[in-house]
């Protein structure tokens, strides 16, 4: 008896919307997983076997209906090609990506409760999703957690973890809190980090400490030589 293939049934991800459309209620939900996206394209440059993305469904059959997606405000998968098929996805269809999951998801808290301690954490845990992040530097003391928080999936539950910036072996990368200067606006936002907990650098503080050390070469040794 030939067994059909339970994945033949189900819709492609040309069939399915892309997010659940329901709107950020805070600046920080897009600005902080875009920078995380920015960073990672500048870290990961010469690499084509990983995918991030900003409030996009992700699609599975681990929840009450493959039809319905998670739609994390950020996650970062492992081994998949950068660009589909040289092209931009319009959702995350885990069975259309080898059974990839995510490795890792990021909630960042609002005024309206999203379910980030108790549906989404299941949820995650359930899809299989190793790293969870839930970031809440406003709203931690009214849900009682703590204003930066790792979790890690061990057997089956997440495990709260210690540690800032954390090392995340399996992907390679630290993630922790840090300042971002824009002109004369400051805020707190989330960087990826190296192992020694060393910040990633976005490129124009790159260029801007270049500047500077140019500037102090020259008033050290005078004007460089031309040519």
């Amino acid at each position: 008896m030939v067994k059909s293939d339970p994945r033949q049934s189900l819709p492609s991800s040309a069939e399915l919307p892309c997010s659940d459309d329901t709107p950020v209620d805070n600046e920080d939900q897009n600005f902080i997983p875009n920078l995380l996206l920015f960073l990672l394209q500048y870290i990961w440059e010469n690499r084509n076997d990983w995918f991030f993305s900003v409030d996009m469904g992700v699609y599975h059959t681990t929840g009450v209906s493959p039809l319905v997606p998670i739609v994390p405000d950020g996650f970062l998968s492992l081994g998949v090609e950068r660009r589909k098929a040289g092209k931009s996805r319009t959702s995350y269809v885990v069975w259309e990506e080898n059974e990839i999951v995510p490795i890792l998801t990021l909630e960042i808290v609002s005024l309206t409760p999203g379910g980030e301690y108790e549906t989404k954490f299941n949820n995650y845990a359930k899809l299989g999703v190793l790293y969870y992040i839930i970031y809440n530097p406003e709203y931690w003391k009214r849900d009682r957690h703590q204003p930066f928080e790792v979790y890690r999936l061990v057997n089956g539950s997440y495990q709260l973890q210690i540690g800032e910036p954390f090392w995340m072996p399996e992907i390679g990368l630290g993630i922790g809190r840090g300042q971002y200067i824009s002109g004369d606006v400051q805020r707190q936002v989330l960087y990826w980090y190296d192992e020694q907990g060393k910040r990633y650098q976005t490129p124009e503080e790159q260029l801007e400490l270049a500047q500077q050390q140019l500037k102090r070469y020259r008033q050290q040794f005078g004007e460089l030589p031309e040519g």
